[in-house]
């Protein structure tokens, strides 16, 4: 219906790639067929009816996140096959053991405190999420099942949204202070912004996550000798050589301020460490066997889909019609606050977090005139908007993890749905009084 009468803000072109995302993204939610044989599907389509050139449609295979991805199922098979994953879940088990809520807890504020130390999301999921798979099944979780997600959930959503609250711990986050440099010459200090972020997008959010992982996949630890791993000896010399190439991949990723090397490709040339003949801390067989094909294809897809729409213009001009529409006046400060919040949210839904600054930055002086906020004011609701995603397509490192641990994508959806609820409920109000209290508004 899309196709044939597309609505009137949308082009013909527009109108076709709206159709074509609202088929996929329905068939990758419910999983009517495997994930990457719609992504696979998506490429033909896109070619078959020249929806977006060749090198739009296929552009997922050479982004730097599908090089991450690949890079993090090797140091996986890495960290699984040489016995560290085990050893460093029987060290971590020793100060989470004890019930559920302190594992899923200590999970969700490990990975926030990470993101304090590495400015890269995809770097800490590629680290942590083999690490989680090991101390989810020191716990005794089988795949599947909700100990198991809930684990995999924690590190994945505990060491990305809640970090939005820290300057450098996002690329979305970068965007924002990059638009807002160039084109208004205002950059936030890192101290100024954590104030203002922090209490409610990042430790109340941790706090939330936990309490909804908790409640939605309520489970039990099993603790007893069928789940100690014997791994409290000497460690081998895999385990050794994987253990330096994982601190030097921290300490470069740490440091990327200075190198200005992307973090794909730091994992990449650690990933192709593990891989020479030499080294085989990665076998020819564990590589041939365990290598997971389907979720590069997939995550390939997503990041093609993401560039068909931004090609198309499909994503500017359903966010410019939103905001267009917003009702904003001087004289109602808490709804301006509300409408700003929100166009943010949904613009991230139509063209990705990261292009939530691309589309919204530019118009900054109008919506600051017509809501009567300062500049800068309207640019940080952008974080609320943005720190507060609901498809795992709207952030790669949500889809890396869920890849990494092979978890089905309604898993985090439920999660990021409640956690929207919640935010719009609750969050917002706390973080417009917060802001008040700071003179932000």
């Amino acid at each position: 219906m899309i196709v044939i009468s597309p609505p009137k803000i949308l082009s013909s072109s527009e109108g076709v790639v709206a159709a074509l995302v609202i088929v996929v993204i329905t068939f990758w939610v419910t999983g009517i067929i495997p994930e990457h044989l719609t992504a696979i599907l998506l490429f033909t389509v896109a070619m078959l009816f020249s929806i977006a050139p060749a090198k739009i449609v296929f552009s997922g295979f050479h982004s730097a996140a599908f090089w991450l991805v690949f890079a993090g199922l090797v140091v996986g098979i890495g960290i699984n096959g040489t016995g560290l994953g085990k050893r460093v879940a029987e060290k971590v088990a020793t100060h989470l053991n004890g019930s559920y809520l302190k594992l899923i807890g200590g999970i969700v504020f490990a990975g926030l405190a990470f993101g304090f130390l590495m400015p890269s999301a995809m770097g800490r999921v590629v680290l942590l999420v083999p690490i989680a798979l090991s101390i989810s099944k020191h716990f005794g979780f089988k795949k599947g099942s909700n100990g198991f997600d809930g684990v995999v959930l924690a590190v994945v959503l505990g060491s990305f949204i809640p970090a939005f609250s820290i300057l450098p711990a996002n690329v979305p986050n970068m965007i924002l202070v990059g638009m807002t440099e160039s084109l208004y010459q205002y950059s936030p200090l890192y101290g100024e912004y954590l104030l203002l972020h922090f209490p409610i997008l990042g430790f109340l959010k941790a706090i939330i996550i936990t309490a909804l992982i908790v409640w939605l996949y309520p489970d039990k630890p099993i603790m007893d000798k069928s789940n100690s791993v014997g791994h409290s000896g000497a460690m081998s010399e895999k385990e050794t050589a994987l253990s330096v190439v994982l601190t030097i991949l921290i300490v470069l990723w740490m440091i990327d301020f200075i190198h200005h090397i992307s973090p794909a490709w730091i994992a990449l040339a650690g990933a192709v460490f593990l891989l020479l003949p030499k080294i085989e801390i990665v076998s020819k067989q564990q590589f041939a066997e365990k290598m997971n094909y389907g979720s590069l294809i997939f995550i390939a897809g997503i990041l093609s889909l993401g560039s068909m729409i931004n090609y198309s213009g499909l994503g500017s001009s359903v966010a410019k019609y939103f905001v267009s529409y917003l009702p904003l006046n001087p004289n109602t400060p808490f709804v301006n606050y509300v409408s700003l919040s929100l166009s943010s949210m949904f613009t991230g839904i139509v063209t990705t977090l990261p292009g939530v600054p691309a589309v919204l930055t530019p118009l900054t002086n109008d919506l600051s005139l017509a809501s009567g906020f300062s500049v800068r004011s309207v640019f940080m609701t952008q974080v609320i908007g943005i720190s507060t995603p609901i498809f795992p397509y709207q952030a790669p490192p949500l889809l890396i993890g869920m890849q990494l641990a092979q978890v089905k994508l309604i898993e985090p959806i439920k999660v990021c749905l409640y956690l929207a609820v919640i935010s719009i409920l609750l969050l917002l109000p706390l973080n417009y009084l917060w802001w008040n209290l700071l003179g932000w508004l």
